[in-house]
């Protein structure tokens, strides 16, 4: 990836809708050029794809974020539980008290609980917090 490339990707970023015009104007490069980059970029897995994010208040179902404390000596040896609920869109270790922070989105309040009963029934789970999200004011999500 050189600078064009770094540039054409930051025009996608702010707008994966902008015309190619737009985008060789920007980056002072060829239509042909910049097509012929993305279509590279795409191709070899830079870019991998292009998605609508809805605000909360759009979107059907609840998402919540369940923070989890565990006792196993890694947290790599719990995750295998969060990749098994297809609901799980992101897991991460985090600082702190607990040890990972994982964010669902369910069709339903009822589905979260569900999800909810299967983690307090591992053993390895010691704690849980669950945080359902009420609104979404902000989400830099494609970056």
């Amino acid at each position: 990836m050189d600078k064009f490339d770094e540039a054409i990707i930051a025009q996608l970023r702010v707008n994966a809708r902008e015309s190619i015009s737009n985008i060789a104007q920007s980056v002072s490069l060829s239509r042909s050029a910049v097509s012929e980059r993305i279509k590279k970029l795409e191709q070899n897995g830079i870019i991998r794809g292009y998605q609508v994010l809805l605000s909360e208040s759009q979107k059907e179902g609840v998402s919540v974020y369940f923070e989890i404390q565990h006792k196993c000596a890694r947290c790599s040896d719990v995750v295998h539980v969060f990749k098994a609920i297809p609901e799980v869109i992101t897991c991460s270790g985090i600082t702190g008290d607990m040890d990972l922070l994982v964010y669902v989105q369910a069709d339903s309040m009822r589905r979260i609980h569900e999800i909810r009963e299967h983690l307090d029934a591992q053993i390895d789970i010691v704690k849980i917090k669950t945080h359902v999200v009420m609104s979404e004011w902000i989400d830099n999500h494609c970056r």
